[in-house]
């Protein structure tokens, strides 16, 4: 596996924000998000055997641990290793860009799976069989750069039924683009039964700082 970073945080996004983590931030990426915070993931990054992630984790502790990028869903490795986190009886997070199908990971893994706007200039790569695999504790989430973004998120849901699939929908402002204000106005205004993510790391520590 090629590693950029494995570290113990506060959990800044979905519905387990607020929680301590371990993040196992994996190199690579596929897409290139115009707005994407993670860029320094795309290359470098250290070799490491699942047995030495798995040390690493250890080591830090805690019982919520999440793979994420990057892409992680690159990295074939992510699949046994999430395995045998879970036969530990750790809950697993895996959060993919949703270009990657999620179905060959194991069913108890949470997977957030986002749902590239038009505003991320990568807004037609998702992989629609996920919505085939995905189930009530899944979450999706959409990145919101500017009302056009926020009005796609708002037609993909209702063509695609995505109510019917999963119970958290997220929807996250671009951090320093989009004022949360102005999301959640909309929200409020046209009564989405939706949830607004606010990256609290980012308001915790400098938005820039890694490792967090």
């Amino acid at each position: 596996m090629i590693v950029t970073e494995i570290f113990k945080s506060i959990q800044g996004e979905s519905t387990f924000a607020g929680l301590p983590c371990v993040f196992v931030r994996l190199t690579g990426c596929n897409l290139r998000c115009h707005w994407c915070d993670t860029a320094y993931a795309f290359y470098g990054g250290e070799k490491m055997t699942p047995d030495e992630v798995l040390g690493r984790v250890h080591h830090l502790g805690g019982n919520l641990v999440e793979f994420t990028g990057g892409e992680p869903l690159l990295q074939r490795e992510v699949v046994p290793l999430s395995a045998r986190l879970l036969a530990e009886g750790r809950r697993v997070l895996v959060e993919t860009s949703g270009e990657r199908y999620v179905g060959e990971l194991p069913k108890e893994v949470v997977k957030i799976v986002d749902v590239k706007c038009p505003g991320s200039g990568e807004g037609d790569k998702f992989c629609f069989d996920n919505l085939g695999v995905l189930e009530r504790k899944d979450q999706l989430k959409f990145v919101i750069l500017d009302e056009g973004d926020y009005r796609f998120a708002c037609q993909f849901i209702e063509e695609h039924r995505l109510r019917k699939l999963v119970d958290e929908i997220v929807y996250s402002p671009v951090f320093g683009k989009l004022p949360p204000r102005a999301l959640a106005e909309w929200i409020l205004r046209d009564g989405l039964e939706v949830r607004l993510g606010m990256q609290l790391h980012k308001f915790i520590w400098d938005p820039e700082t890694r490792g967090v």
